[in-house]
């Protein structure tokens, strides 16, 4: 683990700002009554305003966190601060035998990490109910046909009334009455599609074709399920994903077939939708030159996973779910602890990355994020608010004007090229990450 934590990756894994600054309060030594660790784990006693010291423990292979204060907060301010002690002061933990408490807690980690391996073991040789399982299945497919039909319904009438009555109506063109219809008609993922749609008439110029592109791809999804058991089945997969049918985790990951690689953490964002909290992850494999997307959900009041940290390189297989164009991914077995990222090998140029996009376009026409790792690459200022980057042709992609740290990009770069990687949405790329003076900075 040594040379992969830095205090910003450590104060990345904050619940919140208050949380980051609390902890980074508690990184002294002085704040501690007693440190230590070995090859698994660290450990710590933090005098609270209780009698007892709280104990704080973590285990390095993830990192997991632990910690006898009452905060619900994950990690915990406590947990933070022995993490950024560890590269802070490492000179300060004792190097002894793990306590009976720090012992207990890694030993029903590792008992459960194997039940979950037996339990997945078990159901893929245990074969379900086929009766059941297709009468569940018959009925909901039943719903989601005829939520699907209201949807076909609701677009005709949309492009029947015209694009611009949708800002005139007192209902907001009633996005949110038929997302509300295709929840119940249990297809959550056609519902999140038009929730996004429902947001384009408020983005200014040339939100008629925006949302003329968007309604044509919902048609498309529509025009797909009707024909879903007539199509090839990795396109049949894609339109069932896409819909919202849900794929079996444990099954995919005894079943699927693992892709070996270095994969690179490159970028992470979360976003809220409803009150749940969605976690991406995109992984970037060296040899394949590839991107794999690991989602995380989570409650808002709940902590998302954080085994993935951006800017490590695990060895590692990944399993895909099935697909034309494979994207979504599980982390399926981790070979050796995790390194630093030392290098970003990506496309040479920007031409070579958007015909690779162009390709899985072909294959999945509903793509809403392409991953795309560049190895070399400029940032440049075009106009008072607009960016860009410049490969080596002299070609150039325009940058997202989300993206609001061009400036610390730029100031990374110093004019010369920088490794980078971002999603591209078909017309602007959002940066996630940069490589510079051998050196992955999260972006």
């Amino acid at each position: 683990m040594a040379g992969i934590w830095t205090q910003e990756k450590i104060l990345a894994l904050a619940p919140d700002d208050a949380s980051a600054k609390a902890g980074r309060g508690l990184a002294s030594g002085r704040k501690w009554v007693r440190l230590g660790r070995d090859e698994v784990a660290v450990w710590g006693e933090c005098q609270g305003s209780g009698s007892k010291p709280y104990q704080v423990q973590i285990d390095l292979s993830e990192p997991a966190f632990k910690c006898t204060c009452p905060s619900r907060k994950f990690p915990c301010k406590h947990g933070l601060g022995l993490f950024l002690l560890t590269e802070m002061e490492a000179g300060a933990f004792k190097a002894e035998a793990q306590p009976q408490w720090v012992a207990d807690w890694i030993r029903v980690r590792s008992e459960k990490s194997a039940r979950k391996s037996e339990k997945v073991r078990v159901e893929a040789e245990t074969p379900p109910d086929p009766a059941a399982q297709a009468k569940r299945a018959a009925e909901r497919a039943k719903k989601v046909a005829g939520g699907m039909q209201e949807l076909e319904r609701w677009l005709q009438d949309l492009v029947r009334h015209g694009l611009a009555s949708v800002q005139q109506r007192a209902d907001g063109g009633g996005f949110e009455k038929c997302a509300a219809r295709m929840i119940d008609a249990q297809a959550p993922g056609a519902a999140r599609l038009l929730r996004e749609m429902s947001v384009i008439p408020a983005t200014g110029d040339g939100w008629h074709s925006r949302l003329l592109e968007r309604a044509g791809r919902l048609h498309l999804l529509v025009e797909g399920y009707k024909r879903v058991d007539a199509l090839p089945p990795p396109v049949a997969a894609d339109v069932r994903l896409l819909v919202g049918f849900t794929q079996n985790q444990d099954e995919l990951l005894a079943t699927g077939e693992p892709v070996r690689d270095k994969w690179l953490v490159v970028g992470q964002r979360v976003e809220e939708e409803e009150r749940l909290r969605v976690q991406r992850t995109w992984l970037w494999g060296q040899n394949g030159r590839r991107g794999a997307l690991v989602l995380a959900f989570a409650h808002v009041s709940q902590s998302l996973d954080t085994s993935l940290v951006v800017g490590t390189a695990l060895d590692a297989s990944v399993v895909y779910f099935p697909g034309a164009y494979k994207q979504r991914a599980l982390v399926k077995e981790r070979h050796e602890p995790p390194d630093a990222v030392d290098s970003l090998r990506g496309y040479e140029s920007t031409r070579a990355a958007t015909a690779a996009y162009g390709a899985a376009l072909a294959q999945n026409p509903w793509i809403e994020r392409f991953p795309m790792a560049f190895s070399a690459v400029v940032p440049v200022r075009r106009g008072e608010d607009r960016w860009a980057v410049v490969d080596a042709e002299g070609r150039s992609l325009p940058l997202s004007p989300r993206f609001t740290k061009a400036w610390e990009l730029l100031a990374l770069s110093g004019g010369w090229p920088v490794g980078l990687f971002g999603e591209w949405d078909g017309e602007e790329l959002l940066p996630l990450g940069a490589f510079a003076e051998e050196r992955f900075v999260p972006l």
